[in-house]
């Protein structure tokens, strides 16, 4: 879950959710599994596990490879967005998609450069098939605002039966970042520091990330 902790003097929220062998994926999609290839006995002084899962388990930055057949790996996507001054917006139970009118009381001049929408009461435990997306528009209206990260407590920024991904195209053509499978329950409206860093792999189209917001 997400929990606001103490880092320093700076408030710490872990928006990241946590991934077992029962993690939610989206259907057809590889699951997390482990295994133990040495275990801790005679002979041996340490535990090592293999993993096996699909980088967009958890929390998980898209690289342009998910969505362009020419796109760029996640390991050469620049981390400058993952990075920085963000915005929680809250658009709760705001139906299947996020318009504008959901996200517009919060949007400002001021609007930094990453934008997160929290649409869930409470993170759902099980796959939601019925999962609010970004509308389009939406994405279109905050890519023209400067916005260069949109983030989403859901599994996808496009409903789940899409089958022409018209927002992550969006994403694509505009060259933003997106952050999917957030945990924003805990997370109040405002403006905090975004630490989302997805690993360097260099042929993946994704990333799981450690999401992390931190106060001003």
């Amino acid at each position: 879950m997400s929990t606001p902790s103490s880092s320093h003097t700076r408030q710490l929220w872990d928006i990241s959710p946590p991934v077992f062998a029962g993690s939610p994926v989206f259907p057809g999609d590889t699951a997390y599994s482990q295994q133990w290839c040495a275990t801790i006995g005679p002979g041996c002084p340490v535990n090592v596990s293999a993993i096996t899962m699909s980088p967009h388990v958890g929390a998980h930055a898209d690289a342009p490879l998910h969505y362009d057949a020419q796109g760029a790996t996640i390991g050469d996507v620049s981390l400058d967005a993952f990075l920085g001054p963000c915005r929680v917006i809250h658009a709760i139970g705001c139906g299947p998609l996020i318009e504008w009118q959901h996200i517009a009381h919060a949007v400002d001049s001021a609007l930094p450069a990453r934008v997160l929408v929290r649409t869930y009461a409470q993170a759902p435990e099980q796959w939601d098939g019925q999962l609010t997306a970004y509308a389009p528009d939406t994405i279109e209206r905050l890519a023209d605002l400067g916005v260069l990260l949109v983030g989403i407590d859901t599994a996808s920024i496009d409903p789940a039966n899409s089958k022409t991904l018209d927002s992550h195209q969006v994403i694509r053509r505009r060259g933003l970042r997106v952050l999917e499978n957030l945990v924003l329950d805990a997370v109040p409206e405002g403006d905090y520091e975004l630490i989302a860093l997805p690993l360097k792999l260099t042929t993946a189209d994704a990333s799981p990330v450690r999401a992390v917001l931190r106060a001003l």
